[in-house]
């Protein structure tokens, strides 16, 4: 898959490129990334990306010129290329579509700053505008390295472990079980009992349940969107949490 990302600030990403995941993915050619510097679509002297907003107001607007140039210039891979600007304005990036965008074959980040982008070139250009979440970040280049890595994680064998990404918090809209590891007792606490009995399906079970339960006290607005086999509801039913479930639901 191939990551072009345009930015004022190219430097910004060269030790989140050098590290884990990304790094073996890249050294494994996984994944191609290529960062491009606006300001060398600029064509005055003083390589200009921005300039006042018309009608007046508060900071600067991000110029269409240099934008557009930058994005034409980029080799494109038809149908399976998006244009993306990240913006606080735009919809909000989740695993659901972290998952649909590893589906591309490349991905064009726009690194938005000060107050916006020019809308004509947004019209012109850019096919979805996303958001990480409810608040203002100095400009889009973490929110492109959080979309880069969480898409990434999704492609083949990047993770080595097939069943990890299948297995993370939100794959099923249910916030992940605590996790243990050695020593077995640490700090007058000890390992759960349930996970020590080398009973796998009756460590599934507990998993689940600990899942569900911690998505009902930290996040219960996943459950609206969460879907259960007959087999869990019941297992649900048994342990009294299905009511907690329906209650929250239907209430």
């Amino acid at each position: 898959m191939i990551f072009d990302i345009v930015t004022i600030f190219p430097d910004f990403f060269c030790s989140p490129l050098r590290e884990g995941i990304i790094r073996r993915a890249l050294e494994a050619h996984q994944i191609q990334v290529r960062v491009h510097n606006i300001r060398e679509w600029a064509t005055d002297r003083h390589q200009m990306t921005d300039d006042r907003p018309f009608g007046g107001g508060e900071g600067m607007v991000m110029k269409p010129e240099p934008l557009t140039r930058c994005v034409n210039a980029i080799e494109r891979e038809g149908d399976l290329s998006k244009v993306i600007l990240l913006s606080p304005r735009g919809k909000l990036f989740t695993h659901k579509e972290a998952v649909r965008l590893a589906g591309c074959r490349q991905l064009v980040f726009i690194c938005g700053r000060y107050e916006g982008v020019d809308q004509r070139f947004s019209d012109t250009c850019v096919d979805e505008e996303f958001s990480i979440g409810d608040f203002i970040l100095s400009g889009g280049e973490l929110a492109a390295m959080v979309m880069l890595d969480a898409i990434t994680r999704l492609l083949p064998d990047v993770l080595g472990c097939c069943d990890s990404a299948a297995k993370d918090t939100f794959s099923r809209n249910l916030l992940k079980h605590h996790q243990y590891t050695r020593p077995r007792e640490f700090a007058g606490l000890e390992v759960p009992a349930e996970l020590l009995t080398g009973n796998h399906a009756a460590i599934e079970e507990y998993r689940f349940l600990e899942s569900v339960r911690l998505t009902l006290e930290r996040r219960p607005d996943l459950l609206h969107n969460a879907a259960f086999s007959r087999q869990e509801v019941k297992l649900l039913k048994k342990n009294g949490v299905w009511e907690k479930i329906a209650s929250l639901l239907h209430g």
